[in-house]
């Protein structure tokens, strides 16, 4: 076949203080950066889905006409602009036509300023123009917030199956497994059965390296056999205040009973463990004592996730929290990154290593608690930013995160970045030179995703619930839109509840 290939990846935090313009697709903020035509295939050794799709398309003997790929870190809504260039070029390119297929890579959780439902509306518009024969595969990641209008216009979807997520190119290359297979679905009719889960996951609670979300995805391996072509259970970005937020698992295949047995015992299990899926959050004061107390036996460094400004998922890697409570208990050996702030690094930059500055830094979140850190730091390295992943999740993408300077206030080392990246790679400490293995504590800017490269290294994880735009706990969330029957945590009360409740309350 000829395949057109185009990619498009945002997850919209609609709570988040800041949006994803054109400039933040251009410059990938943690993704590959805006990459047209023959560029993408670039991409292939990459762990993107695209990455893998490609490899294993070639590989297969079919041919590629790439178009454009584009991702920016999770931010509140993808601007108007952003999203009709970039859809638009897509458009444009299916219009053109010249091709037997259709291969998006897109992430499921996109919410514009315009629209609900950014992959459902691209894949609407592409749908309008091909017809209904024109086989139509999605890779999605596996925070999507899987819409009807999406399984209304492609043919099959497919989400990851790890958090950290360390299998997108193997996600891309089941993909393009499952597009050979449709030519035999058009003959014999490739069924597909959806399900909902009635309660919304924390971000937290669905890494892959611990129970129960390890043993749910080995469980739906196991049952992807036979008639059934693909099953998928994506948790969903809970932070996404539009009525088809929250987790779905979906399944295609030749036989629909079969199909549907399989998705209806996967629901069954999580439905069973919902108590499970929940979170243990400490406060930053008790997130640091705990970390000190391991810390004087451990040999390596013990992690604490800053996860409520996890750029990763909307928040601004800009909050002083943590490091207020890392000050006020006099912790030594510390390291926190990344720190947004470029006018930081800009001066850091101006003075030189060595120097003593005055800085107001970052806190510019606007979230209550949250405030610069106005003190005297020590500029110890400086660097221009251009640094390579060596860790699972990227490995072997080159990026630019502008002007970095490592600055220093008593017994700790802070990693301040011109660019907006979560802490996902160990090379976003070294690039700042703050070697993380030698560090006894480590705050990382992210949720989950820093454990791929940094659980060879850590001697415990901490999740600290410290002041930040990306709420741990949806219940916390001031939902307004979101399905009202929707558990707002495991085990909590829906949006329907909470608003009987205070009317009853004000009679």
């Amino acid at each position: 076949m000829k395949i057109l290939i185009a990619g498009f990846q945002h997850e919209t935090n609609t709570f988040a203080p800041t949006k994803a313009s054109w400039q933040s697709f251009v410059q990938g903020e943690g993704f590959p950066p805006l990459a047209r035509g023959l560029d993408l295939l670039s991409l292939r050794d990459v762990n993107v889905p695209a990455g893998g799709f490609i490899q294993a398309a070639e590989a297969a003997g079919h041919s590629l006409v790439p178009v454009i790929w584009a991702g920016a870190s999770a931010s509140a809504h993808v601007t108007e602009d952003a999203y009709e260039r970039i859809a638009g070029e897509i458009v444009e390119a299916v219009r053109r036509g010249g091709y037997d297929a259709i291969y998006l890579d897109l992430h499921g959780a996109m919410v514009t300023e315009h629209l609900d439902d950014g992959e459902g509306e691209l894949l609407a518009r592409v749908r309008s123009i091909v017809g209904a024969d024109m086989p139509i595969v999605v890779s999605l990641d596996l925070h999507a917030n899987v819409t009807e209008q999406m399984f209304a216009f492609a043919d099959a979807m497919v989400a990851y199956r790890t958090y950290p997520h360390v299998d997108m190119a193997e996600t891309g290359a089941r993909a393009a497994h499952i597009l050979t297979r449709l030519s035999e679905a058009r003959e014999r009719g490739l069924k597909r059965v959806v399900r909902r889960i009635p309660f919304l996951i924390p971000v937290n609670g669905m890494c892959t390296l611990a129970e129960p979300a390890r043993g749910m995805y080995e469980r739906l391996a196991a049952l992807e056999q036979g008639s059934i072509v693909s099953l998928s259970f994506a948790p969903g970005f809970p932070a996404a205040d539009f009525p088809e937020c929250g987790a779905a698992v979906w399944g295609f295949g030749f036989d629909e009973a079969a199909v549907t047995a399989a998705v209806d015992a996967l629901v069954g299990a999580i439905v069973a463990q919902e108590r499970d899926w929940d979170v243990r959050f400490l406060a930053p004061d008790d997130a640091v004592r705990e970390a000190m107390r391991l810390a004087e036996h451990a040999t390596s460094p013990v992690v604490i996730a800053d996860t409520q400004d996890n750029p990763g998922a909307g928040g601004d890697s800009n909050t002083m929290g943590l490091v207020r409570a890392l000050l006020r208990h006099g912790a030594s050996n510390a390291a926190v990154g990344l720190i947004w702030d470029p006018q930081a690094a800009a001066k850091a930059h101006e003075a030189g290593v060595g120097a003593t500055i005055e800085l107001a830094l970052a806190g510019g979140s606007g979230v209550p608690g949250d405030a610069p850190l106005a003190e005297r730091f020590v500029v110890e390295h400086l660097a221009d930013g251009r640094v390579r992943f060596d860790g699972p999740m990227m490995n072997g993408m080159w990026t630019e995160i502008g002007p970095v300077a490592c600055l220093r206030i008593d017994g700790v080392r802070i990693a301040v970045s011109s660019v907006k990246m979560q802490m996902f790679d160990r090379n976003l400490y070294r690039v700042a030179g703050i070697e993380p293995e030698r560090m006894k504590i480590l705050v990382n800017k992210s949720s989950v995703h820093y454990r791929a490269d940094f659980d060879a290294i850590a001697a415990a994880h901490l999740v600290a619930k410290a002041p930040g735009p990306m709420a741990a706990d949806p219940a916390d969330l001031p939902w307004q839109r979101i399905d009202p029957r929707m558990r707002l945590r495991p085990n909590g009360t829906s949006l329907r509840e909470l608003h009987g409740s205070a009317a009853h309350a004000s009679r």
